[in-house]
């Protein structure tokens, strides 16, 4: 099982192999900052808000690669806010969900080295 620092470390690598690959990097780039910062994990409800805004406008207009990067995005975000110990957490199953679909991300961006996503300690 990962330490909590393990499983932002990996969040991180997960947003540095996907960043130079999406056209959307505004919650990528929060993600990455609020993995590397304990003290800021609990701003993933609130990061987690403003990244399903996007999912469910993805979802009504059918873009599929968006719509994968958000999933992404929204686990992470609900599991660093879990990582920080605040209360409401998020559902506990929330890290198992990171590599399923950093792996379908990786496919939307046409990543064909799986190992850089299954590898991960999450």
């Amino acid at each position: 099982m990962a330490t909590s620092t393990q499983t932002a470390a990996d969040i991180q690598r997960l947003v540095w192999l996907f960043l130079p690959r999406c056209n959307d990097r505004e919650t990528l780039l929060a993600l990455d900052a609020m993995a590397a910062e304990p003290s800021q994990w609990h701003d993933g409800h609130d990061l987690f808000q403003k990244i399903r805004s996007k999912t469910l406008a993805a979802e009504r207009v059918g873009d599929r690669l968006s719509n994968a990067q958000y999933c992404f995005e929204e686990v992470c975000a609900k599991t660093l806010y879990n990582l920080s110990g605040f209360p409401a957490p998020f559902d506990k199953d929330s890290p198992d969900w990171i590599r399923p679909n950093a792996l379908v991300l990786a496919q939307a961006l046409g990543i064909a080295d799986s190992d850089s996503v299954v590898g991960l300690g999450i």
